[in-house]
């Protein structure tokens, strides 16, 4: 059986959950995929979806700008069989577009709220009239009259219309967020939908996803041909390179730069992973002078995440010359870690009238390489989740520690030492502060339940008193999340101890350390790094 036979495609409006309704229903092994909502028609009929799921999203249905599914939409589920499902703006654009009225609601359901079933069937098949269940909603307007053929099964606790349906054209609709997990009945109505109704059967599997990445590896790539690699250290690019090595060996050429800006010891440890566990060729460049030579002076994060990209695509372009050189060709890719959430992202949401994406912070990639370098690029993870990333890496027999490591910024320490990188010895005093820091953390047994943590160099001096004698010395700051995909986090919260502990170790150990903070905030409002 194709394991992509069942496909579930998400038509995505700009909701802010979009994301995670593509992974909770690969968290059930089923295949899905997310485009932008107002993608031509021949772009959702090419990938023959069994299952199509309309997004929620910011917009009115009554805006002259709102965005919608294409024209014969429709008319193309029902004459393929197609299963339609609508969440909150997605329930309110089928009622609008399949003849039915929304209108502005009396009262806006926005938060928490309790829903009640009238109908069991369809959506709540499982359930019985009369069962009420908790739900996130999200919405100003409100399903006022339904189109021919469908009927109300849920209702609020206000009366609104909560979930509708139409099972002769299999159209569905839910005007809360089942995906989220403030709705905590949401999965258990999706799974149901999806398998119970509509049939869908799971049978798609990390295994596959190898198998076939290998495959097309294997089919993309000459017998002759060489393969590139710059590898960062982290997850995404380490296995990226790994199923690519399994593919064609040691025709993939991997290159790992020391920029002077990682963490204690991070090359030696990076390196002995690479070379000892995974056995890829990697060289490994130290362009630590080169970095910092350019960094000096500079205090903007925008500039200096540009200058480290710059640099990096220099050094990149030597190590494929000096590859050509000793080949006597040309390498013909370009292996790039890039994850699914980043094709996402790349298509801004439908009825902005944007064309790109506002930038917060520039990301680090290669992917502004020199156009003489005519590389073509094997992205083995772009269709993959971090989560679905890691399970690969397993597969792959990846070292686990290696696995479970914290996200690492691209331009390393430079977005964590606050001003200028290079002045005095903030870079060995962060190094230091962040070794003790993430060491307490895995001593504590609790490195697994946090996303990322790190220490910030601030660029300000405080008083204090250390050995009887006054001190004028550097402040640090610890911060530490949780978070499912990076998209929104929140601050960890430690036990008191811990953090009086770590505290204690850094300033009595690192020296030009007198005073520690701990960053409580959240994202939003706040990024995750400082920078």
């Amino acid at each position: 059986m194709d394991p992509k036979a069942d496909l579930v495609l998400i038509l995505d409006f700009g909701s802010q959950y979009t994301h995670l309704i593509t992974r909770r229903i690969r968290s059930l092994s089923i295949f899905s995929l997310c485009i932008s909502g107002t993608s031509p028609l021949s772009s959702i009929t090419s990938l023959n979806p069994k299952v199509v799921i309309l997004s929620g999203g910011p917009h009115s249905v009554h805006s002259d700008d709102s965005p919608s599914f294409a024209d014969g939409f429709v008319e193309w589920t029902q004459a393929n069989g197609v299963f339609v499902l609508g969440i909150c703006y997605g329930l309110q654009l089928i009622v609008q577009r399949l003849g039915g009225e929304v209108r502005v609601g009396e009262k806006q359901e926005y938060g928490r709220m309790e829903i009640e079933v009238e109908k069991s069937c369809g959506l709540f098949g499982g359930k019985r009239v009369g069962d009420r269940q908790v739900v996130w909603m999200s919405h100003g307007d409100e399903a006022a009259r339904l189109p021919n053929g469908f009927e109300v099964v849920a209702r609020s606790q206000q009366g609104a219309v909560a979930a509708v349906e139409d099972q002769e054209r299999r159209f569905y609709g839910l005007q809360y967020h089942p995906e989220v997990t403030h709705s905590p009945e949401g999965m258990e109505t999706l799974t149901y939908f999806l398998f119970d109704v509509c049939g869908v059967s799971a049978g798609w599997k990390m295994e596959d996803v190898m198998d076939e990445e290998i495959k097309v590896i294997n089919d993309m790539v000459g017998p002759d041909d060489h393969v590139i690699c710059a590898l960062s250290g982290g997850v995404d690019s380490t296995v990226a390179a790994t199923l690519v090595h399994k593919a064609i060996g040691d025709r993939l050429h991997c290159v790992f730069v020391d920029n002077g800006l990682l963490r204690y010891k991070e090359r030696e440890r990076v390196m002995e992973t690479f070379e000892r566990d995974l056995h890829l060729p990697v060289t490994c460049v130290d362009a630590s002078d080169q970095f910092l030579s350019k960094l000096k002076g500079v205090v903007d994060p925008e500039r200096k995440r540009k200058i480290i990209g710059k640099e990096f695509i220099c050094i990149f372009d030597a190590f494929a010359h000096e590859l050509e050189n000793k080949l006597g060709k040309k390498p013909a890719f370009l292996v790039q870690g890039t994850l699914y959430p980043d094709v996402i992202e790349s298509c801004p949401p439908p009825g902005t009238g944007r064309t790109h994406s506002h930038t917060i912070k520039s990301h680090h990639n290669v992917g502004g390489l020199p156009k003489d370098m005519k590389l073509k690029l094997i992205e083995p993870l772009k269709l993959l989740f971090k989560d679905e990333v890691r399970q690969l890496g397993r597969i792959l027999s990846v070292p686990e520690p290696f696995l479970k490591r914290h996200p690492f910024p691209g331009p390393g320490l430079a977005v964590r030492v606050l001003g200028d990188v290079t002045e005095g010895n903030a870079l060995d005093v962060l190094r230091q502060v962040d070794e003790i820091f993430i060491q307490s953390i895995k001593d504590a047994g609790i490195y697994d339940e946090i996303w990322q943590a790190f220490a910030v160099f601030l660029p300000v001096k405080s008083v204090g008193v250390q050995g009887d004698q006054r001190t004028h010395s550097h402040v640090v700051a610890l911060r530490a999340v949780t978070s499912q995909d990076g998209m929104t986090a929140d601050w960890y919260c430690f036990e008191h101890k811990f953090l009086d502990d770590v505290a204690r170790n850094i300033c009595n150990n690192v020296r030009g350390v007198n005073r520690v903070t701990l960053d409580i905030t959240s994202k939003p409002p706040s990024t995750i790094e400082w920078e």
